[in-house]
């Protein structure tokens, strides 16, 4: 045990260090402390601690294990809050404050200064290396959890639920977009605009039940005042009917070049009217005749938009921003313009996607005509396979006023402890809702079997809730690195709609432990300690008592392959194509003639060995008198030629190379029988025993099917049976006797 150092101020501005006095340590006690310390170090039960966890502590030191104490943390920027949502502990300890501890914990603590800890509690996921952690150190956070534990992570891997789970993601999680991204932000707009029309349909529905439209002269008064035209509605309901008309595939042919629905200034002047309506209460000229349209329109919506029945008539979103908790940046707005000039205003977080927006639920469920949501803890303690622990208990935090659409006052609409305990509760509070703004779920639970329907808090409320945290689980599970020693404490926030059916807020990290109220203090200790019961107990006893946790939800194992340490490598070796046999041309001269297309061969035989050494000479002048071309591209084709018996005229087909030429427009093709209009020449074969057929090369089109080859023999071409061989290009000896034979007439059957 020490004193910590002094350093008085001396009178002429020096610090002066003064050896700390250390108080004697009795014999016993050190005695004591050493086995207490052996034990524990044998037993591996050495952990840390970072930040205000006395329950933690308290716990852990009952079950013999010793606090190796960690250094003070460097202090972190007050703007700089992570990539994830931690609820701390709102801000009322500091994260390097220390408790008070006895003589022998620290005694013990500087014992174990140089041994491993076996167990890290902190607040910050950053406070730990996951990485450099062996198999047998646990902590109880998780890498790349902010996944799902940010307000920017859960809106885009909710979108990817498809992939794990049949439901859809808006029946449990209210519509969400980052406006940092270009697409989600025009997305943003037209969901906007489509829910002005929607709760224009439900005002003129529900006016029409209130009976505001009627003869009278003081609504002939405010008509002449403040009223809008009746064209807003059949704005509304053509809007309408196109969403429903998207939903089922009606705008497969839309193009880019086609006009939109609604031009931007029609969207303009809408919004006004609509504003004026809805938040000024003017009234809309004959909007009784639209009572039934309208109310059709809603239920043929009610079907395909989930959210309906929530949206409200007041088109309210929340603005947050994407990484903060305890409701810091938090504002509810109704104008769309407004929104976007605020996100505009700062440009870093909107260039890294920070700002959420998301549909405020304006038809919540209510006690005593006052706003509340529901903090519901849930633990994971391993991710492969997903192993998800729920808390049996929950607490409700209420705001200080009472709900109301008028107002977009934090005091109305935002619910957390944080925000709430710097209001007074209204004057016209109901008498039996709490002081402190919190109740149990047990309370809860006698308020509604006072309304009738105590039996749902079992049958919707509690599923909805589970079956919400799984799924959020299950799209974030190929994200998180899965290791098996460590485990996360979560704070997931709920609120209940009208039908008790709980939506989705969202999931905090390290959610706060803070005894701020009668309610938190009893709950909060106890949560800690069934998490160490899970976490040490089940852990090795799956017998054991894991105090309010209860499993809902264990998947089956994925074997991942090992590693072998052998890198993936892919080697590819290049194809090379067959060069066709050419040769050159006879009889006549080659013309060029400049052609955008590459030339391809087909061959004709000829039989005068002079005119092979005619066209050799003729061949080489042009080769030192003509221009140089660069390399041609040669397609390999395979020739079949179709020899007659003498007086016919032998045919030749050119087989192209598959996937070769095939897009190639048909109007290339050449016509059967027409001299093809381009001819290039290769060499001559070499004769042998006399005069050879030489083989002439036609340019012919990529994607040509059929050639003719003219042979100069009236033998060949007067002959009256027809017989066919196939003879492909081979080796230059053979192709050389074979066409001999052929053309001199040798046929042997």
């Amino acid at each position: 045990a020490h004193q910590r150092l002094q350093f008085p101020l001396l009178q002429e501005g020096r610090l002066c260090r003064i050896l700390p006095s250390l108080p004697a340590i009795k014999p016993d006690r050190l005695k004591a402390a050493k086995a207490l310390v052996e034990k524990a170090v044998k037993l591996r039960k050495v952990f840390s601690v970072r930040g205000p966890y006395p329950v933690i502590r308290a716990a852990l030191w009952a079950r013999g294990w010793v606090e190796r104490r960690l250094p003070s943390p460097v202090q972190r920027a007050p703007y700089c809050h992570g990539d994830e949502e931690e609820d701390g502990d709102d801000g009322l300890v500091s994260a390097d404050k220390e408790e008070n501890h006895d003589d022998m914990y620290d005694l013990m603590s500087r014992l174990v200064r140089n041994e491993t800890a076996y167990f890290y509690w902190t607040t910050r996921r950053d406070c730990i290396d996951c990485r450099s952690l062996r198999n047998d150190q646990m902590t109880n956070h998780y890498a790349n959890a902010g996944t799902f534990t940010t307000k920017v992570g859960l809106c885009v891997n909710l979108r990817n639920l498809q992939w794990f789970d049949t439901a859809d993601p808006d029946t449990f999680f209210p519509r969400c977009y980052r406006l940092g991204a270009e697409d989600e932000k025009h997305a943003f707009i037209e969901d906007f605009r489509r829910t002005a029309c929607t709760s224009l349909l439900q005002h003129v529905v529900e006016t029409s039940r209130w009976g505001a439209v009627r003869e009278g002269a003081v609504v002939r008064e405010q008509k002449a005042k403040n009223s809008v035209s009746e064209k807003m509605i059949n704005t509304a309901l053509y809007v309408c009917q196109k969403f429903l008309s998207v939903l089922e595939h009606g705008d497969i042919d839309v193009t880019v070049e086609t006009p939109p629905a609604v031009e931007e200034q029609q969207w303009t002047e809408f919004l006004q009217d609509y504003y004026m309506v809805v938040h000024e209460g003017a009234l809309i000229r004959g909007s009784s005749v639209f009572v039934e349209r309208c109310q059709a329109m809603l239920t043929k919506l009610q079907e395909a938009c989930p959210q309906l029945d929530t949206d409200g008539l007041n088109n309210i979103w929340i603005i947050k921003p994407g990484a903060k908790s305890r409701g810091r940046g938090i504002m509810c707005m109704n104008h769309l313009d407004e929104i976007l000039a605020l996100v505009d205003t700062d440009r870093a977080m909107t260039k890294e996607s920070k700002w959420v927006v998301q549909k405020y639920l304006e038809r919540p469920l209510l006690i005593h005509g006052t706003k509340f949501d529901l903090r519901q803890w849930f633990l994971v303690t391993d991710w492969n396979p997903l192993t998800v622990w729920f808390y049996r208990e929950c607490y409700l935090r209420f705001s200080t006023q009472p709900y109301s659409t008028k107002t977009l006052d934090s005091s109305v609409h935002l619910c957390n402890n944080s925000i709430q305990k710097h209001f007074q509760p209204s004057h016209n509070r109901h008498p039996g809702l709490p002081q402190d703004n919190m109740w149990s779920c047990s309370e809860f639970r006698a308020f509604l079997q006072q309304q009738g329907c105590g039996a749902k808090w079992e049958s919707v409320v509690v599923p909805g809730m589970q079956q919400a945290v799984v799924r959020a689980l299950q799209t974030a599970q190929d994200i998180i690195e899965p290791r098996k020693s460590s485990f996360e404490l979560y704070g997931a926030d709920f609120m209940l709609g009208r039908d008790l059916r709980p939506w989705l807020l969202e999931i905090n990290a390290s959610p706060t432990m803070s005894c701020s109220t009668a309610v938190t203090a009893r709950l909060c200790p106890a949560v800690q300690l069934d998490t160490l019961r899970v976490v040490l107990d089940w852990r090795t006893d799956s017998s054991a008592y894991t105090g309010g946790f209860q499993l809902i939800y264990k998947q089956a194992a994925v074997e991942i392959p090992q590693y072998v340490g052998v890198n993936l490598l892919v080697e590819g070796a290049p194809v090379r194509r067959p060069r066709p046999l050419l040769q050159r041309q006879t009889g006549v001269e080659t013309t060029h003639k400049p052609s955008g297309q590459k030339p391809h061969a087909v061959a004709a035989f000829r039989h005068s060995g002079k005119e092979n050494r005619a066209v050799g000479e003729k061949m080489t002048q042009l080769t030192s008198t003509s221009p140089k071309r660069g390399p041609r591209r040669l397609v390999p084709r395979s020739l079949s030629f179709s020899l007659s018996p003498p007086h016919s005229v032998p045919h030749c087909k050119t087989q192209p190379s598959p996937g070769l030429g095939s897009h190639i427009p048909r109007s290339f093709l050449p016509q059967t029988g027409v001299e093809p209009q381009h001819r290039t020449s290769t060499r001559v074969f070499p004769s042998l025993q006399g005069p050879l057929p030489t083989l002439e090369i036609l340019s012919l089109r990529p994607n040509i099917v059929a050639g003719t080859v003219a042979c100069r023999n009236p033998a060949l071409s007067s002959h009256p049976s027809l017989y066919k061989h196939h003879v492909f290009l081979r080796s230059h000896r053979r192709s050389v006797a074979k066409y001999k034979g052929e053309c001199t007439g040798e046929h042997k059957h």
